[in-house]
């Protein structure tokens, strides 16, 4: 034992395997144990696939089922249909794990044909009545490289088209107005009152009727000498002319009937292209904003020359400020960190800080960067980083982080940064590296262990860091990693079960690339030199001399192994909670400040705890607090005197909520019923607002198996004898 334990400390020390004593990482593919479950995506439901609406939302495919579901009133014929419509969504998603992407209506018609629909006249009919019920459609995508940028081009689209059909009412009002204006001046002129023009306005069939040259002259001999002053002609046709020949907002219907170029586009990828485009038209922005101000104090009737004239002169000498920018598209820029120069960053800064109204979506595909001394794969991307430190630190700017994996469930937090009246980071990891494990599972493998943890800064939110920045979307914020239980069978098919946190050490064991930091140790050899490496992670190394972390991970079969870690990537763990801890604290969570303040008044409440004692035996009644010191708040109760919690009733529905994997699955089901804790995890927020029905089904579609029905609490909810049966396995 001695030997294989120093062993084990020299290949933690220096990272070198000594031959026979370990077996390759990746040959035997082994992954973290919480993963184990997880080898086939397809199998599993989730938010991805994603549908990208055509009326511009974003939704899960699966929810998306199950509100059909809920939508189809068919009583004794509903779970054949359930069953159907779960068959057909796995078949669609099989697809879309392949890379097939499109309408929904077309991968639909391919599944079902797979499915083979045209022979099974139940499917068949199953299916027809799913279709019914599902009332949209759009493109179908799933968890891949282009994901990001399509659902960010998508939402920002939607905002924008709403954004332009507000402008164009406005300004089609306007035109109007001026038109008309314009139009009356010219009907009471000579010219609009002359004979020729009053002929061709009747028409030919009564041009013999009427003697159209005496008309003309007691027409403008009756209309009243005041024509509309030159200045102001000239003013409203200028205005006319820049409303009806702005290119920041496509016309509504055929574009070919604008008068002038084609619109400006503001999907851009690369800044220095948007910069320039930005630049280019300011001028004509100002000249728009201004026009628009103009021609509504003129229909209005509220344009005077002596007042007026002199400020719009000035308009815009300083360009536009964010209410004027509003009104404007605003720049969609999308990069790659991979291929982002640091001139390209800077770029963005300095946009930023100039105010451009850019919505920058920075996608990073790999954390895994060579080092240019070593040339080893470590932990690094610097640029998105440096890019969202830099972003924080302006305090201006909208902000958010997020891995692919949870853009679905942050999707209303990314339309509030498209939204949002100023410049807008977003930084997005995708988790397509390009190894074996999907795109999904590496991108949410890296929000649980704090690699790229999730956060956003909304400074329209409120004054302070409390209101604008929040790690909400990170599960079990105040722990430094994810703990979750793992069961499991040991070679004499006992079942066990232990709680494995998945840490940053977790995660970089998924890459190939990161081998050569494990040692794949066997079973014969495990020892008790060897420590649970996120047990080493919560203390100093001094603590554990003589020991080696060691992570629980399991094969291709299967089967449960243990390798121990080099300090290396022990080092970079380190380094990646710290940077978790600061998060934290911005997040206020385990902040440093509240817990000095903490200390500090318990120290002042020791020091004037002897004489409060002493006055209160004195006097013989409650002790009051001296003058002299600061107010102090009841000690809490005796652990005796604590009343024992009620135990939960059999018959009252409940969650494991500890065990949630926030999986939104019960949530799209009924989120009146079911809701999520300050951890993101589920509990049965109300049993009442829902019916048993909706209780079960959530049950069989929970992936751990943790909700537990309990009993109807409506006794004549109708198929309560089938629903009961369907319960039993989760009571």
């Amino acid at each position: 034992m001695q030997a294989e334990r120093k062993a084990h400390i020299a290949f933690h020390l220096t990272g070198r395997v000594p031959e026979g004593e370990a077996a390759a990482v990746v040959e035997n593919e082994l992954r973290p144990a919480i993963l184990a479950e997880y080898r086939d995506l397809t199998a599993l439901r989730y938010d991805f696939p994603l549908l990208l609406t055509v009326d511009g939302r974003v939704q899960s495919l699966s929810g998306l089922f199950d509100a059909a579901l809920r939508d189809i009133t068919l009583s004794g014929d509903r779970d054949r249909v359930g069953k159907h419509a779960r068959r057909l969504e796995r078949e669609i998603r099989k697809q879309t794990a392949v890379g097939v992407s499109g309408p929904l209506c077309e991968l639909w018609d391919a599944a079902a044909a797979r499915l083979g629909a045209k022979k099974d006249k139940l499917l068949q009919d199953s299916l027809k009545s799913l279709r019914v019920a599902v009332k949209t459609d759009g493109e179908v995508v799933d968890c891949d490289t282009t994901m990001p940028f399509r659902v960010f081009k998508h939402l920002w689209q939607s905002l924008q088209d709403k954004k332009a059909e507000k402008f164009r009412s406005e300004i089609s009002k306007l035109i109007t107005k001026l038109s008309d204006i314009l139009n009356a001046d010219f009907v009471h002129s000579k010219e609009g009152l002359s004979a020729e023009r009053l002929r061709s306005a009747v028409g030919a069939a009564h041009q013999d009727a009427f003697d159209f040259d005496a008309m003309s002259r007691l027409l403008v001999e009756s209309v009243p000498k005041l024509p509309m002053p030159e200045s102001r002609r000239q003013r409203v046709r200028g205005l006319l002319s820049t409303l009806q020949s702005q290119r920041f907002f496509a016309p509504a219907g055929d574009s070919n009937k604008r008068i002038g170029a084609e619109p400006y586009s503001f999907d851009f990828q690369n800044c220095s292209d948007a910069i320039a485009a930005y630049r280019e038209r300011l001028p004509k922005m100002i000249e728009l904003a201004k026009a628009v101000i103009m021609a509504s104090l003129e229909t209005a009737g509220e344009y005077n020359e002596t007042r007026h004239d002199e400020f719009f002169a000035a308009f815009g000498a300083n360009g536009l400020d964010s209410d004027e920018l509003v009104a404007f598209p605003d720049y969609l820029i999308c990069l790659r960190a991979g291929d982002l120069p640091a001139t390209e960053g800077d770029l963005i800064l300095q946009a930023f800080a100039a105010g451009v109204p850019a919505k920058v979506v920075v996608q990073t595909d790999d954390l895994l960067e060579p080092s240019p001394v070593t040339g080893e794969y470590l932990f690094s991307a610097v640029r998105g980083r440096e890019l969202v430190s830099t972003a924080l630190s302006c305090g201006t700017c909208y902000v958010l982080q997020s891995s692919s994996a949870s853009l679905f469930r942050l999707r209303e937090q990314i339309e509030r940064g498209l939204a949002f009246c100023g410049p807008a980071l977003f930084s997005v990891f995708s988790g397509a590296t390009g190894t074996e494990i999907p795109a999904y599972l590496t991108a949410a493998a890296a929000a649980e262990a704090r690699a790229f943890p999730a956060f956003t800064y909304d400074p329209s939110a409120g004054t302070d860091w409390a209101s604008r920045f929040s790690l909400q979307a990170n599960s079990q914020l105040e722990l430094d990693w994810p703990q979750q239980r793992f069961d499991y069978e040991d070679a004499e098919q006992q079942v066990h079960s232990e709680t494995l946190a998945f840490t940053f050490v977790d995660f970089m064991a998924c890459d190939p690339r990161c081998a050569k930091h494990f040692a794949q140790v066997p079973r014969a050899k495990w020892g008790n030199d060897m420590v649970p490496v996120a047990e080493m992670l919560a203390r100093e190394p001094k603590d554990f001399t003589e020991k080696v972390p060691y992570l629980t991970l399991v094969d291709r079969d299967n089967r449960l192994q243990k390798v121990i870690v080099d300090d290396r990537m022990m080092r970079q763990a380190r380094a990646c909670v710290e940077a978790w801890r600061s998060l934290q604290e911005l997040g206020g969570v385990h902040n440093s400040h509240a817990a000095k303040l903490v200390e500090r008044e318990k120290k002042i409440w020791e020091q004037f705890r002897p004489a409060a004692v002493a006055e209160h035996t004195q006097a013989g009644s409650p002790a009051t607090t001296p003058t002299a010191a600061p107010a102090v708040p009841p000690a809490a109760p005796a652990p005796a005197e604590v009343e024992a919690a009620p135990e939960k009733s059999s018959d009252d529905p409940y969650i494991e909520t500890a065990r949630c994997s926030s999986c939104n699955e019960c949530i799209q089901i009924n989120d009146k019923m079911f809701g999520y804790d300050g951890n993101k995890q589920a509990f049965i927020l109300n049993p009442d607002a829902g019916n048993y029905r909706q209780v079960v089904e959530a049950a069989e579609n929970c992936q751990l198996s943790i909700i537990h029905p309990g009993k109807p609490r409506n006794p004549n909810e109708p198929g309560l004898d089938e629903l009961i049966k369907r319960a039993e396995p989760f009571m």
